[in-house]
């Protein structure tokens, strides 16, 4: 697939809030398709520069292509933002103007059936980002009691029928590829004439998430995130689900405040001091015009906030 075919979200509003200037400096912690990395470059001509992190090995080779021409300004490294301060002061980016996490997976993950992304096509269930990073889809589905796949399913897709599904999960084992297990959700919980979500969305949401452990390396890598900001450096974060806009909202609004005590207590015990200011206090979704354009983009929140 030509890499050119993805499409950023929320890329104007991105940019405006960035803002992007020659001599920036910039991390894009979640490359994807490159095309955020890519109007940011180009917004910070002559002599910008970006750090861009994936977690997918394959999504690097095809970012350093579509990067190419900007040369030594772009600098890629294959790593799991969970590692973000670490691989930065590794290529001396502290003290940055901007740092960008676009979160979930991208376009190339749904379209492209290798890595098990889609219950649309057929693969292998893997739903590995970096295949050689801990247990495959396939792994959890098989070997999992049927209490343990209901808890995934219910945490992280939010999944009301989680138990019905971790059952017929069971009793179907093994299951080895995408669309027998979007079978068996759908033989196991029905689909409603002209329902918009398919059936197995969520469930498939719930595994990638464990698989890759995303809440987790979200929750790790936003302070390290305002520690390599420079005062006045802008945070953007845009997220596709409830789960990760409510760690994302919590962390903000928790750093964007003096006092963070329990609101009984007489007097203020926690010393704490507020790191951030909000840009947009309830964030910004997409236009119609990009729904209608990108309708993947209609769960998209973009949350900023400015190192004080």
């Amino acid at each position: 697939m030509n890499e050119h075919r993805h499409t950023p979200v929320l890329l104007k509003e991105t940019l405006d809030i960035l803002a992007p200037r020659s001599g920036g400096r910039y991390i894009d912690a979640t490359l994807g398709g490159g095309g955020h990395a890519e109007a940011i470059l180009q917004a910070s001509s002559p002599d910008g520069q970006l750090l861009g992190l994936d977690a997918d090995p394959r999504a690097i080779e095809r970012v350093r292509q579509r990067l190419a021409p900007f040369g030594p300004r772009a600098i890629l490294v294959h790593s799991n933002f969970r590692h973000l301060e670490a691989v930065a002061q590794a290529h001396g980016f502290q003290q940055v103007d901007g740092i960008l996490f676009d979160l979930g997976v991208s376009s190339y993950h749904f379209d492209e059936a290798e890595q098990g992304f889609s219950f649309r096509r057929e693969g292998p269930l893997d739903m590995r980002l970096d295949p050689t990073q801990g247990p495959s889809a396939a792994e959890v589905v098989n070997t999992l009691d049927e209490d343990v796949l209901a808890d995934i399913l219910y945490r992280y897709g939010e999944e009301r029928r989680a138990r019905r599904i971790a059952r017929a999960m069971v009793a179907h084992r093994p299951i080895t590829t995408t669309t027998q297990l979007a079978d068996i959700v759908v033989q196991a919980i029905g689909r409603k004439p002209g329902a918009r979500r398919h059936p197995a969305t969520r469930t498939f949401q719930a595994l990638r998430i464990y698989v890759n452990d995303e809440l987790g390396a979200l929750e790790a890598a936003l302070p390290q995130a305002l520690r390599l900001l420079k005062p006045g450096g802008i945070l953007v974060v845009i997220t596709f689900h409830s789960l990760e806009d409510r760690i994302v909202k919590h962390f903000l609004r928790q750093e964007s405040r003096d006092c963070i005590c329990p609101p009984h207590s007489p007097v203020c015990t926690c010393g704490h001091r507020a790191q951030v200011q909000l840009i947009h206090r309830k964030g910004l979704t997409p236009s119609p015009d990009e729904r209608a354009r990108n309708p993947r983009s209609r769960s998209a929140r973009l949350r900023a906030a400015r190192k004080r």
